[in-house]
C-alpha cells in the first residue's frame, strides 16, 4: 500500500466525518431555529392520519433522521402523548422527510443550471459566512443560523473529499465485483444497507455515502435498489433498541415502523428482481446520486399510499407481534406519580423541545396536584375533617416525589442542545418546582394546624372563620392563575396573580389587627389566636409563591 492510497483512506474516513458531523449540528441548528413551531406540532396532531403523515415528515425533514424520530414517537406513545393510530401516520410521514437529505446529496449531479450547487464551489464561503456570524453575532438566532451554515458547508465538504479520495480507483475491479454480487442477490444488498444503516444510526447518512459512491459511476442500479430497500429497514433498528425496557405499547411503535418497511422492501424488491431478471442490461448498468433520490423519493411516497388504508392492520399486526404482557419496569405506587413517571420518557431528548415542553407540562401537573391539597387541606382546616388531613399527608409525599423526579428530568434537559429561551425556561421550571414544593409544605402546615385545633378542642369565632373564608379564596384564585399563567402562557392570568396576591397581604395585614383586637376584648381565646395567626401566615406565603410563579412566566414572555 503506497502513501498515496494511505492518504486517500484518511480522506475518505476525513471526509465521512465532516458528512456526519455536519449533517448532526445542521439539524441541531434547524430544530432550534423550529423548536417553538415543534412544540405546537403536537398539539395540531388529532385523529387525522394524514395531519401525523404531514407532522412526521415535517419533523424528520427538520432533524434529518427517520430513526431519531421514530424513537421519539416511541417515547410519546410510551408516554400517552400520542396513540399507535397516530403513531401509525407519523412513522409514515418519517420515511417520507428523510428523503430530503438525499436530494441535498444529489443537488450537485442537477445539470450545468445547478452548476452552482457543487460543493466544492460555495460550501467553503457557507462555512466562512457560518463561522462570521457564530463568532460575532451576539443574536440567538443569527448564531444558530450561523451552525446551520457550518453543518451544510461541513455536508459538503466532506461528501467532496470521500468523492475525491474513491475516485482514483473506480476502475478497480473490487467495486465492479462488490456491486455484481450485491446486485445480484436480493438479500444480501437488503442486509449490507440494513447494516450500514443501523450503525451510523441514520438512513439519511447511508444513503448519502451510497449516493457518493454512485457520484463515481461505481454503483449498479440493481445493487443500489436493494441496499436503499435494506437503508429502510435499518432505520428501524435504532427504534427497535430504544424501546427494549419500554412499554408494550412502546414496543408496538417500534414494530409497527419495522413492519411497514419490510413490507415496502418485500414488495419492491421482488418488483425489482422480475424487472431486472428481464432487463438484465438496466441492472447492471450505472445510477446516479439523482437516480437514487428519485428512487428513494418514489419509493416512500408509494408505501405511504399504498399503505395508509391499511393503518389500523398495521396496529393489530403489532399486537399479534407484541404479546400482551405486564409492564416490565417498575413505577411509583401512587397514581399521579406513576403517570409523571410514564410522561418523562428520555426518549423524547430526541428533540429538546419537545422534551421541555413536556417538563412544563408536568410542572403544570404538580401544580394542579398541590393546588388540590391545598384546597384539601383548607377544607380540613374549616370542616375539621380528619380525614382530609390524612389524605392531604399522602398527597404531601406524592408532591415531594414528583419534584425529584422532575427535577432529575431537568437537570438531563439542561444538558440537551437548547436555545438561550429554552435554558430560560428549564431554569424558570427549577425554580417552579422549588415553589411548587413549598406551597406543598405550606397545605401541609396547614393540615397540621386542622389535626392541633381537633386534638386540643379549639374553635374560632364566627368572624374568624369568615375572615379565613374570604383570604383562603383570594390565596385559591393567586395560585389557580398562576397555574394557568405556566400551562397558557397568558398574561391575562400573570396580571390576576399580581392582583390577588396585592388583595392576600392587604387582607392579612387587616386580619392580623382584627385578631389582635379580638384577642384584647376576649373574643377568641390565646390559645385559638395563636392557630390564627401561623394559618395566615402560611396562606400568605403560598399566594407569595404563586406570584413568584406567574413572575416567571412574565420573564419568558
Amino acid at each position: 500500500m503506497s502513501i498515496s492510497d494511505v492518504s486517500n483512506i484518511f480522506g475518505f474516513l476525513g471526509g465521512l466525518g465532516m458528512f456526519l458531523y455536519g449533517m448532526d449540528i445542521m439539524a441541531d441548528g434547524m430544530q432550534k431555529t423550529a423548536g417553538s413551531r415543534m412544540s405546537s406540532f403536537l398539539g395540531m396532531l388529532t385523529n387525522n392520519r394524514f395531519l401525523a403523515v404531514i407532522l412526521g415528515a415535517l419533523i424528520t425533514a427538520i432533524i434529518q433522521s427517520s430513526g431519531a424520530t421514530t424513537v421519539m414517537v416511541v417515547g410519546f406513545v410510551s408516554a400517552g402523548v400520542l396513540n399507535l393510530s397516530q403513531a401509525v401516520g407519523v412513522i409514515m410521514g418519517a420515511n417520507i422527510g428523510t428523503t430530503i437529505t438525499a436530494w441535498i446529496v444529489s443537488m450537485s449531479q442537477l445539470g450545468e443550471a445547478f452548476e452552482i450547487m457543487k460543493p466544492g464551489f460555495y460550501a467553503p464561503a457557507v462555512i466562512g459566512i457560518g463561522a462570521l456570524l457564530l463568532v460575532f453575532s451576539k443574536s440567538q438566532k443569527k448564531n444558530t443560523l450561523g451552525e446551520i451554515f457550518i453543518g451544510l458547508g461541513l455536508l459538503f465538504i466532506g461528501l467532496d473529499f470521500m468523492s475525491g479520495s474513491i475516485s482514483p480507483y473506480t476502475d478497480a475491479p473490487i467495486f465492479s465485483k462488490a456491486f455484481e454480487i450485491l446486485g445480484g442477490n436480493p438479500f444480501l444488498g437488503m442486509a449490507i444497507g440494513a447494516l450500514v444503516t443501523a450503525l451510523l444510526q441514520s438512513s439519511s447518512a447511508s444513503v448519502g455515502i451510497l449516493q457518493t459512491l454512485a457520484m463515481n459511476g461505481v454503483v449498479t442500479t440493481n445493487a443500489a435498489i436493494y441496499i436503499t430497500l435494506g437503508q429502510n429497514i435499518g432505520s428501524c433498528v435504532t427504534a427497535l433498541l430504544s424501546s427494549v425496557g419500554g412499554s408494550r405499547t412502546a414496543k408496538r411503535a417500534a414494530v409497527i415502523h419495522l413492519t411497514f418497511n419490510v413490507i415496502g422492501a418485500i414488495l419492491f424488491g421482488s418488483l425489482g428482481f422480475v424487472l431486472f431478471a428481464i432487463n438484465p442490461v438496466v441492472a447492471a448498468s450505472n445510477i446516479s446520486a439523482v437516480q437514487i433520490s428519485m428512487f428513494h423519493t418514489i419509493f416512500n411516497l408509494s408505501m405511504t399510499a399504498l399503505m395508509f388504508p391499511f393503518a389500523n392492520l398495521l396496529v393489530k399486526i403489532s399486537g399479534i407481534v407484541v404479546k400482551e404482557k405486564p409492564e416490565q419496569f417498575p413505577v411509583p405506587d401512587d397514581e399521579e406519580t406513576a403517570a409523571t413517571f410514564k410522561h418523562l420518557d428520555e426518549r423524547i431528548f430526541e428533540s429538546p423541545a419537545f422534551a421541555v415542553e413536556t417538563a412544563a407540562l408536568e410542572v403544570v401537573h404538580m401544580g394542579q396536584i398541590t393546588y388540590e391539597n391545598v384546597q384539601r387541606a383548607l377544607d380540613a382546616l374549616l370542616t375539621e375533617n380528619m380525614d382530609k388531613v390524612e389524605e392531604v399527608y399522602r398527597t404531601e409525599k406524592t408532591i415531594n416525589n414528583m419534584e425529584k423526579m422532575l427535577v432529575e428530568y431537568l437537570i438531563k434537559i439542561d444538558n440537551l442542545s437548547l436555545t438561550e429561551r429554552q435554558k430560560q425556561v428549564v431554569t424558570n421550571l427549577f425554580y417552579s418546582i422549588s415553589d411548587i414544593e413549598r406551597i406543598g409544605d405550606h397545605a401541609e402546615n396547614l393540615a397540621e394546624q386542622a389535626q392541633y385545633m381537633v386534638q386540643h378542642d379549639l374553635d374560632f369565632s364566627d368572624t374568624g372563620m369568615e375572615d379565613l373564608k374570604s383570604i383562603s379564596k383570594s390565596v385559591l384564585k393567586a395560585f389557580q392563575y398562576a397555574i394557568d399563567a405556566r400551562q397558557n402562557g397568558n398574561m391575562d392570568s400573570v396580571r390576576k396573580v399580581s392582583q390577588y396576591e396585592d388583595d392576600v397581604d392587604s387582607q392579612e395585614e387587616e386580619l392580623r389587627e382584627k385578631h389582635i383586637e379580638r384577642l384584647s376584648t376576649g373574643v377568641c381565646k390565646p390559645s385559638s389566636g395563636v392557630v390564627f395567626l401561623d394559618i395566615l401566615s402560611n396562606l400568605e406565603r403560598v399566594s407569595d409563591h404563586a406570584y413568584s410563579l406567574a413572575r416567571y412566566v412574565k420573564d419568558e414572555m
